[in-house]
């Protein structure tokens, strides 16, 4: 019978690192302040709140998929033996015949009992055949049960390898829906923050309600996922000395962290930096965060450790999604330090 395997669809790669948050909106702060339902800043966050539902049940389904996987490959197995033990079986018939045949001379054991020349040569052919036929029946029956759990079993498996590609169509789906919303989103978030931006006008904090969390070392990095772009010191076309930070390549719309407790000391719109949030943190540090799409804090606001203050974009003198992150010793554009082994310092090792 031939086998019932599959080439399985691969599990599709996982959502595109999404920080795993539930944001929405509650108030807004200014006469500038968005609408009550906090326009596309709000939208974003409640799809990266769906995102992280929908990133939770793509892992669940993942780790039902490989499951499923591993079940459908066990059967595979499972066939694989039964069929070697079929092949047996078929040998062990036709040893069977062959030895019947050479053992009654070439004539069936019924004729053989026919010309027996007298009772015990009868019974002892009659106890051969018996034996003969026995042995036979016994080897049909064992075939005929083995032939029947591996029809049974190849079914079993078409259907985990049916299963699995059902299951990992559904996944698919589910990512490419999400990723598509998020986009459209993002393209909306940008393009108010560059109306913003070029207007020197900020819209106002858009809250964004994150899960409770715990940085016992009092220092965070100042987003959940990255990857390191420009560094401090570097040079480039987009500035006009060096890179007075480090920047993280992210989404739009990735939530921006304070990275120590203080207090936000400025948060403006327009010129290189675009919107951007400065904090003062207790030694005499500021951290700048800028490029954002929209912000989370006002003017004065004292701030936690690893509170969501903003969100990524690509305002001002950007060239992409990213967020540029500085250490200063003053408020001011000028006075910045090496943000890596700053926080390196600090417990906080970037990479």
């Amino acid at each position: 019978m031939p086998s019932s395997r599959r080439h399985p669809l691969l599990v599709p790669v996982l959502l595109c690192a999404l920080a795993v948050l539930a944001a929405r909106p509650t108030s807004a702060s200014d006469s500038g302040a968005e609408g009550a339902d906090g326009g596309a800043a709000a939208e974003v966050a409640r799809l990266y709140a769906d995102a992280a539902e929908a990133t939770r049940q793509y892992e669940e389904g993942r780790r039902e998929a490989d499951a499923q996987r591993l079940r459908a490959q066990r059967l595979e197995g499972l066939l694989d033996r039964q069929r070697r033990e079929i092949a047996v079986l078929r040998d062990d018939l036709g040893r069977i015949a062959r030895a019947q045949y050479r053992d009654s001379g070439g004539l069936p054991g019924a004729a053989q009992m026919f010309l027996a020349g007298g009772p015990d040569e009868l019974m002892r052919g009659q106890h051969l055949f018996s034996r003969a036929n026995l042995a036979l029946d016994n080897a049909i029956g064992k075939r005929r049960r083995a032939e029947e759990r591996l029809a049974n079993d190849e079914a079993k498996a078409a259907a985990a390898w049916r299963e699995l590609d059902r299951r990992t169509g559904e996944l698919a789906a589910l990512k490419q829906s999400i990723e598509h919303k998020l986009q459209e989103a993002r393209t909306r978030l940008q393009g108010e923050a560059d109306a913003s931006a070029l207007a020197g006008s900020c819209r106002g904090a858009v809250r964004l309600e994150q899960p409770p969390t715990s940085f016992a070392q009092g220092w965070v990095a100042p987003v959940e996922a990255y990857e390191l772009s420009a560094s401090f010191g570097s040079g480039g076309s987009r500035w006009a000395n060096r890179h007075t930070g480090q920047d993280f390549a992210v989404p739009i719309g990735t939530p921006v962290r304070s990275v120590g407790e203080g207090r936000v000391v400025s948060v403006s719109c327009g010129g290189a930096f675009g919107i951007q949030i400065v904090i003062e943190h207790p030694g005499g540090y500021y951290t700048q965060y800028a490029h954002l799409a929209s912000v989370a804090v006002d003017q004065g606001e004292r701030v936690m450790s690893g509170q969501w203050i903003g969100q990524a974009g690509t305002t001002g003198n950007s060239t992409g999604p990213h967020l540029h992150f500085e250490v200063r010793v003053t408020p001011e554009l000028g006075s910045g330090v090496d943000p890596v082994p700053w926080l390196a310092e600090r417990g906080v090792h970037l990479g």
